[in-house]
């Protein structure tokens, strides 16, 4: 008899899972039973405790005895009632916290109150003014009062707030919120809820003044009156008197000028007149510099204006390249320095400019000297400066005119070194028939004359032309006459004539020169407007298509901004680099156009970039760079004019690459 053999089991993860959550909820359930109280049986009621009674007062309280409660008590069960005397006492602690805690709810409370009281009297009107005063009469109510670049004057009542910005205030009525002046001062001599704030200005309280809130004082100083009553704190910060920075402010800054004939203003011209000095001081040591300058501000006064601009523009952009590269920031600081450098040289030569105007008159005596041009322009260029409005535009176009002059001069002496290259000397191609070979000398100025005279015909030429074989060979003069017709000698008898003489062959042919390319500004003519905008929209239409293809395969990094910013770029970049390699693009090849420079070189990689930056300074004044082309009889752009070229149309037939 075979025994029972049960088939071998596997058990999975999931059937544990699942037995090991049973067991654990049943041993909650148990273990849940096991501390819950057996219920009690429905006729008994629950223990209640009984009232204290007290049957006279030297008696003392019987208390019935309470009846046993369980360990655990239930939630839903009654909790027993303590006894007076088993009624815990209040700490010290929350004694000395509670009177501060009901003064701030209190206060909470009030204020609550009183905007709701703000906000049911409000009328919905206001006085509010710009570049006047703002008064609000006795007897009256408003919103607010509210004065910019004015003073604000109160005798009614106010719901909310007396405000000014750059003027005075004058409080003699109730305000339901609070008091502010900025840059100015505030008189108060009524009823404040909230509090006063004075900013750069000077307060004072009246006697009938009373603030129930803070009074804050920045950069001035409280007067107060003995019978004025302050409820919070008093804050003087800064109580320094700036009456000289109020009165620049007022006087000065207010009026867009940076002077002005006015009291506390001393600071001012003991500067301006300082910097003066200074300038004085440069022109006299850099005299040749200014000279300079000044000649190119009066005879290219636009491409001084546009170099300017130019330079406002891309000095943001190089110095956000300089700080993305990280290792350029470095060469930051050295911008910023020589851009403040070349702001503060334009000014000299600014006023000088001026000055010349004054100092022509005199001739070329001693006055003519620049330093003294600086002192007259500096003079008249101060006055300017005391008249509204007027004074802070010169101010600003002083230093931004002059450092476009200096700029583009600098650019000019740049040009002028590299057009003043030395060609190759003389001794170079004498040196070119050897190291030992002798220079061939050169030419008598008196020996044509004596050939003619012996021979009687006239010069003979010793030379070739285009040969290289210098003209003063040395040849017999009598055997290289050549007799005329019936010529004999003495004896009657005909001369022999002698062999021609045969020049040797020459060591070496110079390079002949370099003839002008076909392809020329001088020789070919000028592109139009419209032909020009035709080439620019082809190369437009192009590069979008581009820049669409790479939003669908390049990498997110290398896309292209799909917006009129990336195309821009994109078409610069492609502009330039098509420029220095074929010196035209696309659209140029289509419609037969060319990018030459005026000097007929060929165009560099510094041509090129400048001229594509030079074109979103042709764009963004409305365009009005490339329209120039209609008008300017060189049919030359904006950026034609600064990177020195001009676009021209080849003949059909003719190379564009």
């Amino acid at each position: 008899m075979h025994a029972l053999t049960l088939p071998a089991m596997k058990p999975s993860f999931r059937s544990l899972f699942v037995g090991v959550a049973v067991a654990f909820f049943f041993n909650l359930t148990l273990a849940a039973l096991a501390q819950e109280k057996p219920a009690a049986p429905p006729a008994e009621a629950p223990p209640v405790a009984e009232p204290v009674k007290v049957s006279s007062p030297d008696a003392a309280p019987a208390v019935p005895a309470l009846p046993r409660l369980p360990a655990l008590r239930r939630l839903d069960e009654p909790a027993a009632v303590l006894a007076v005397d088993e009624v815990p006492a209040p700490t010290k602690g929350k004694k000395s916290r509670s009177p501060q805690s009901k003064e701030r709810a209190e206060a909470l409370k009030q204020r609550a109150l009183d905007r709701t009281a703000r906000a049911e009297s409000r009328s919905g009107e206001a006085v509010v003014s710009v570049f006047s005063d703002s008064v609000l009469e006795e007897n009256k109510k408003a919103d607010a009062v509210v004065a910019i670049f004015g003073n604000a004057s109160s005798a009614g009542e106010v719901v909310d707030a007396v405000v000014s910005v750059f003027g005075d205030n004058r409080v003699a009525g109730p305000v339901g919120a609070a008091v502010v002046a900025v840059f100015g001062n505030s008189y108060v001599n009524s009823t404040v809820k909230e509090g006063v704030v004075v900013v750069f200005g000077d307060l004072e309280l009246g006697p009938d003044a009373r603030i129930d809130g803070k009074v804050v004082c920045i950069g001035g100083s409280i007067k107060r009156d003995g019978a004025a009553v302050i409820k919070g704190h008093v804050q003087n910060i800064v109580s320094t008197q700036v009456v000289w920075l109020r009165a620049w402010l007022s006087e000065c800054f207010l009026r867009a000028r940076p002077l002005a004939f006015a009291p506390n203003l001393g600071w001012a011209w003991t500067i301006a007149f300082s910097f003066l000095a200074f300038y004085t001081l440069a022109a006299l040591i850099f005299r040749t510099g200014v000279e300079k300058c000044l000649t190119t501000l009066e005879t290219r006064p636009g491409f001084s204006v546009l170099t300017a601009l130019l330079t406002t523009l891309i000095t943001p952009v190089l110095t956000v390249l300089l700080v993305l590269t990280g290792v350029g920031i470095i060469g930051v600081p050295f911008i910023g320095a020589g851009m403040l450098c070349a702001t503060l040289f334009g000014v000299v030569v600014i006023l000088a400019w001026i000055g010349r105007r004054i100092t022509g008159v005199f001739g070329d005596g001693s006055l003519n000297h620049v330093a003294f041009a600086v002192i007259f322009g500096g003079l008249i260029v101060l006055g300017l400066y005391t008249v509204p409005v007027l004074g802070f535009l010169v101010f600003k176009l002083i230093g931004w005119i002059g450092m476009g002059a200096v700029i583009y001069t600098i650019v000019l002496g740049i040009k002028r070194e590299r057009a003043t290259t030395p060609p190759p000397s003389a001794g170079s191609a004498a040196s070119s028939f050897g190291p030992d070979s002798p220079a061939p000398a050169p030419a008598s100025a008196d020996a044509p004359a004596a050939s003619m005279m012996s021979s009687g015909f006239g010069a003979v030429s010793s030379g070739f032309v285009g040969s290289g074989v210098p003209a003063s060979l040395p040849i017999d003069v009598v055997a290289s006459e050549v007799p005329g017709a019936g010529f004999t000698t003495a004896a009657g008898v005909p001369p022999v004539m002698p062999p021609p003489v045969q020049a040797p062959a020459p060591a070496y042919l110079p390079p002949r020169p370099r003839a002008m390319s076909a392809i020329s500004a001088a020789t070919l003519p000028r592109a139009g407007f419209w032909i020009r905008m035709g080439a620019m929209l082809l190369d437009a239409v192009l590069i979008g298509m581009v820049v669409g293809l790479t939003s669908s395969v390049f990498p997110r990094f290398m896309q292209i901004d799909h917006g009129p910013g990336g195309l821009f770029v994109a078409l610069a970049i492609y502009g330039a680099v098509m420029w220095k390699t074929k010196g035209t693009t696309i659209g140029g090849i289509v419609c037969g156009l060319k990018v030459v420079r005026l000097d007929d070189r060929e165009i560099d990689w510094p041509t090129a970039a400048v001229r594509a930056l030079s074109c979103f300074l042709s764009l963004i004044v409305g365009g009005l760079g490339f329209i120039w082309v209609v008008f300017d009889a060189d049919r030359q752009s904006w950026h034609d004019k600064i990177a020195g070229t001009t676009v021209v149309r080849v003949p059909k037939g003719g190379s564009l690459l």
